[in-house]
């Protein structure tokens, strides 16, 4: 096989094993379970929402790739991701913007929180604000592809993933964020 074959030889599916953080309806940890145990029973976790703005005002809007377990091909309006097992909010929130944009060492902002209860999906959300001019690192096997938008018309959007359109509308309601700078 040559290499150029090589390069067009499509990801495998990201396929995450890890132990996520769970927690009963008041907020309280209660426990652990696998991702997909999580995702299959419905169960109360934690997850990370860090939106990043530039100097503009406008905010980083992340294309999701087709092989993510839940909302594929949806819009993300904040990185971010579930709590593991044992893990800290601010240090969740610190990988996940790592690990699908490739923003390393700027200031997270803690921006309050919020309940998301919809579609079986469960959530604790804890916000946080990151502002960032520079260069994006995309994550292949998560995000296709980032744009910026003003708040408001990233919430325009169609296809924008409900937890997310939450995430934003609560800093909107909060005045963290202008819907159009």
């Amino acid at each position: 096989m040559t290499d150029a074959l090589r390069d067009e030889t499509p990801p495998l599916p990201h396929v995450v094993r890890e132990r996520i953080q769970l927690v009963d309806a008041r907020n309280r940890p209660c426990g652990s379970a696998w991702r997909t145990e999580m995702r299959r029973f419905h169960f109360w976790h934690r997850a990370t929402y860090v939106v990043v703005r530039n100097a503009r005002g406008e905010i980083c809007v992340q294309h999701r790739t087709l092989t993510k377990e839940v909302f594929p091909g949806g819009l993300d309006l904040a990185a971010g991701g579930v709590v593991g097992a044992g893990e800290a909010e601010h240090v969740a929130a610190r990988r996940e913007l790592a690990e699908e944009l490739g923003i390393r060492g700027v200031a997270l902002r803690p921006a309050g929180g919020f309940v998301h209860a919809e579609g079986g999906n469960h959530i604790f959300g804890s916000l946080f604000l990151v502002d960032h001019d520079g260069p994006l690192t995309l994550q292949a096997e998560e995000v296709a592809d980032a744009f910026w938008y003003t708040p408001a018309e990233a919430l325009a959007l169609p296809g924008v993933t409900p937890d997310t359109r939450q995430a934003v509308q609560v800093l909107l309601e909060a005045g963290l964020l202008e819907a159009s700078p």
